[in-house]
């Protein structure tokens, strides 16, 4: 779905560190244009922005190693419960729900930057 195009539109790198920098930012982005579309009353865009966040965090879950221990699990929970909080703003027009997912997007940005030295 969603991912496929990111995928296409960057796929200029190879490097797997950095495609999950890509991945989380790419969040950032479809977060911002769902929060303007229920600013606008736009129901349409704002499920297939939803949709694509969604599709974005599968992806990440999808990607995790868990041979190399605790991480991988604690982001596991920490990406479905952002799944479970977007699915609620998305129904509920809540734009306080999306602006707490974008923070730990945030988050996990200064995370990997410092984690990988990008």
């Amino acid at each position: 779905m969603g991912i496929d195009a990111y995928n296409q539109q960057n796929a200029m790198t190879d490097d797997p560190y950095m495609l999950i920098l890509k991945l989380y930012e790419g969040l950032l982005k479809y977060l911002s244009f769902a929060k303007s579309a229920i600013e606008e009353g736009d129901i349409e865009k704002k499920f297939k922005y939803i949709n694509k966040s969604i599709a974005i965090f599968d992806e990440l879950r999808n990607v995790l190693d868990y041979d190399g221990g605790d991480v991988a699990y604690y982001l596991d929970g920490l990406y479905l419960y952002q799944i479970e909080t977007l699915f609620g703003a998305g129904i509920n027009n809540n734009l306080t729900a999306i602006d707490q997912v974008m923070k730990v997007v945030k988050g996990l940005i200064e995370a990997w930057k410092e984690e990988t030295g990008l």
